[in-house]
């Protein structure tokens, strides 16, 4: 159910029964579902480097590198869900930018960035061909693309419906382009689909960049209908 509050100009999350969320309709309301824990191989492949990455700020970082990155923290906002820039901990900050780089085999950056900024890079473009064919066309002078240990990561939802046009997931990742301070990547990339999908099915797909300095940017998101 949609609805106009009085009270809340945006409004989030769970009271009791009931689920308050937005999208471009405007603010809406739900019953509150109780959420399903399959427990695949690739859930728990996350939650354990998410809990690696956090045992390595407690036993493995020292007190200068925690500092630096509660310095990178404070001034480098992060977007919420409604929108809105807020701060987090230095040690969620290390968390939200090294976890993606151990899931995809890139190294764990200790230090924080002392560039204040979550960094930039191009749009890229994605096709899509049934039955497991991507293209991932990107541009290749970016920074990220000739920095060594930075890269473009890649995760695809399950193929939905070709009227859906929003998906907030889950993703599940299919690979990364690697940075190369020689010889940048050449364009585009392809790779294997992660899910095998069907003509005229809507693909949605996730980017996002790690820079070498453990500057994570901000969620791509890219719809495209499989060919």
């Amino acid at each position: 159910m949609k609805f106009k509050s009085p009270i809340f100009a945006q409004v989030s999350g769970s009271i009791n029964g009931s689920t308050y969320a937005h999208n471009k309709g405007g603010m809406y309301v739900r019953g509150r579902g109780s959420p399903t824990n399959p427990n695949t191989a690739r859930q728990q492949a996350v939650r354990q480097s998410m809990n690696d990455i956090a045992t390595q700020w407690s036993s493995v970082l020292t007190d200068a590198q925690r500092a630096s990155w509660a310095t990178y923290a404070s001034n480098v906002p992060i977007v919420n869900a409604l929108g809105d820039p807020r701060n987090v901990s230095g040690q969620n900050m290390f968390i939200r930018s090294n976890t993606p780089r151990l899931n995809s085999g890139l190294p764990v950056v200790l230090s924080g960035p002392t560039i204040f900024d979550i960094g930039t890079y191009t749009a890229p473009v994605l096709t899509a061909t049934a039955p497991g064919t991507l293209s991932l066309a990107y541009t290749n002078t970016d920074d990220w693309a000739n920095e060594d240990d930075s890269a473009l990561l890649m995760f695809q939802g399950l193929p939905a419906n070709a009227g859906r046009t929003y998906f907030k997931g889950p993703f599940r990742y299919v690979g990364r382009v690697d940075g190369d301070a020689t010889t940048a990547p050449t364009s585009p990339s392809t790779p294997t689909a992660a899910f095998a999908m069907a003509a005229g099915q809507a693909i949605f797909f996730r980017i996002i960049v790690s820079r070498a300095d453990g500057r994570l940017s901000s969620d791509f998101i890219e719809r495209a209908i499989a060919g």
